[in-house]
């Protein structure tokens, strides 16, 4: 269900708020800044901005006062000529390392809460180590559905990946972060599970977030399909999918009819599952199950791109090429198995602080 907005008179949260921010341009900065502006009388918030000198002052000026604004560390300036990789993955670990409190709230900057649903991460983290919402897109041009289909058919399946997670500043701390991968939230989970955390998933706790213009939704194809190589079953069931389109093609006209008809009424079903399941009517329409069709058809291709993106070194991305997804999860526990039980061993409990 859709939390509630809350009202700003209520106390602040005892959590902190890290966005990790890298624009080249200040195209959504009014709206963000409103947001903000919302925001900090419901949490603390630390903004970890990778963006160019001029943007980072221009942000600076438009950000609420109460916004601790830093850079991130670790990673070369904007502009330097260096390869900047995903620069998330260091504005996060930044955060987490400068945050205040030992909940946090972890969000990209199209992610809009609520105080209800911020309230909602917050309480989960209580019992668990990183949490993981659903996000829906408000509002909803022909781009986004298309996406929202992508969502639909993961919560079908199993569950979506939102643009934001709660997290335990101990759960990350204990391994010293993550890596700069290309599916960075999986990373992260995945991360913190093989530390000994404890994930939760709550796909009925509904997040908006703002769609991306349509030229980006477009360069993000390929980053998208790529992420799948993180997910070898699923990628094994995508590369099948063109040779089955390609099969069908081939046949008599009324056998290939019904073929193409039944693949797309599949797509569909399985999106109309996931748009059903946990209350998730109430923010998906069933136009985005609709479109469940093309974005399989994206994927038919997209996967084979992505393939041969893999055979040359890595997908282009922000500067660099990424070659991993995200790590197996066996290889992260070899490396993270039981960091989190002695973290926790070794630091004193009041410096885990649940409160800035």
């Amino acid at each position: 269900m859709t939390a509630p907005a809350g009202g700003a008179a209520a106390a602040r949260l005892p959590a902190e708020y890290i966005l990790p921010l890298r624009w080249t341009d200040d195209a959504g900065l009014p709206e963000l800044a409103d947001y903000l502006r919302h925001l900090v009388d419901w949490i603390p918030v630390t903004v970890v901005d990778g963006s160019g000198p001029d943007l980072f002052a221009r942000h600076r000026a438009q950000f609420p006062p109460e916004v601790r604004h830093i850079r991130p560390a670790g990673r070369p300036e904007p502009g330097s000529g260096m390869p900047q990789g995903n620069g998330k993955v260091a504005g996060v670990v930044t955060g987490v390392r400068e945050a205040r409190a030992e909940l946090l709230v972890i969000a990209d900057d199209d992610v809009r809460y609520t105080r209800g649903s911020l309230a909602a991460v917050v309480d989960h983290l209580g019992s668990a180590d990183v949490v993981r919402p659903q996000n829906y897109f408000d509002p909803l041009p022909w781009h986004a559905l298309w996406d929202t289909a992508r969502s639909l058919i993961n919560r079908a399946w199993s569950a979506d990946f939102p643009g934001t997670l709660g997290l335990r500043r101990s759960a990350l701390l204990a391994t010293d972060g993550y890596e700069p991968v290309l599916f960075e939230n999986l990373e992260l989970i995945r991360t913190v599970k093989a530390a000994g955390g404890r994930e939760r998933i709550v796909p009925d706790l509904y997040i908006a977030r703002r769609p991306p213009k349509a030229r980006h939704f477009l360069r993000q194809r390929l980053r998208q399909a790529y992420d799948d190589f993180a997910q070898p079953r699923r990628l094994a069931a995508e590369l099948a999918l063109l040779p089955a389109v390609v099969g069908a093609a081939v046949l008599p006209p009324r056998a290939r009819t019904a073929v193409f008809a039944g693949l797309a009424a599949a797509a569909v079903a399985t999106a109309e599952t996931g748009r059903r399941r946990h209350g998730g009517t109430a923010v998906f329409p069933f136009r985005a199950a609709c479109f469940a069709p093309l974005w399989a058809m994206e994927r038919a291709i997209g996967i084979w791109a992505a393939m041969a993106f893999r055979a040359i070194g890595g997908v282009p991305y922000a500067g660099a090429r990424i070659r991993i997804a995200a790590h197996p999860e066996a290889e992260l526990r070899r490396r993270h198995h039981g960091k989190l039980q002695a973290f926790r061993q070794q630091t004193p409990a009041s410096t885990l602080k649940e409160q800035p």
